[in-house]
């Protein structure tokens, strides 16, 4: 990583994730996740997303004011997304990333779609004692293998009726669990070197500079309109990516 050419487009792609996280409220960690898997390869990106994506997080999770709540509510969901991504992460040292690069494409393509088309699904109460950890333990497992936190877990919390405050508040902690997780899994598996570590902290300026940047333009935009094109944008970074992919695969 001392490629100044390189540390600049990472200074970039934060500074890019930060400004959409400050305008929308979300996006730092696939924004930046799906740039940077275009110009390094996935495990250094899943190394790089980690510190600017667990301190905006934290920020995230900590406020609206439901936290209590929604750790009782969802405790099984949260504990078993974050307890399975080691078991992802194996997939690092014994897949092509070729291979998981491809699926990360598919999960962008996949969140960035439903999003678009506003498909929203619903899991009934009743459900919710076992469709909550079985989700999470998905989400735990795609987290681990790709650095993606979004599927399914952003569409179950999303499905489970929470009111927007909380479901921003919740989408927070499982981001923040997530990370947390996978910064141990890559240290775990000798991922997590002394220099991505020092690089991950220093993208922290960039990303919090965009968060205040998005901010303090968010009133200037069409939040709707904003949306849309952030998720078209996702849609044609995961094409490009699996494309990519399948063409390095075979």
């Amino acid at each position: 990583m001392s490629d100044p050419i390189l540390l600049a487009l990472v200074g970039a792609t934060f500074l890019l994730a930060g400004t959409v996280k400050g305008v929308i409220g979300l996006g730092l960690p696939t924004l930046s996740l799906a740039l940077l898997s275009i110009v390094t390869d996935l495990t250094q990106a899943m190394a790089l997303l980690v510190m600017p994506s667990l301190v905006t997080n934290m920020w995230q999770a900590c406020a609206g004011g439901n936290g209590a709540a929604i750790v009782r509510r969802l405790w099984p969901f949260l504990g078993m997304a974050g307890l399975t991504v080691w078991l992802g992460a194996l997939a690092l040292t014994r897949l092509d990333l070729a291979l998981l690069s491809g699926l990360l494409g598919l999960l962008l393509i996949a969140y960035g779609g439903a999003s678009l088309a506003g498909l929203r699904l619903s899991v009934p109460a009743a459900r919710q004692s076992w469709a909550g950890p079985l989700t999470g333990a998905v989400n735990g497992v795609l987290t681990g293998m790709t650095g993606s936190f979004v599927v399914p877990g952003v569409m179950y919390l999303q499905a489970i009726g929470l009111s927007r405050d909380a479901l921003v508040q919740a989408m927070g902690m499982l981001f923040t669990v997530s990370t947390l997780a996978l910064a141990a899994a890559l240290q775990g598996h000798g991922l997590m070197t002394m220099e991505l570590s020092a690089v991950s902290a220093a993208a922290l300026i960039p990303a919090l500079a965009g968060m205040a940047l998005g901010q303090s333009v968010r009133r200037r935009l069409a939040e709707a309109a904003f949306r849309r094109v952030f998720f078209a944008s996702l849609v044609a970074l995961g094409l490009y990516i699996f494309a990519g992919a399948l063409a390095r695969f075979l």
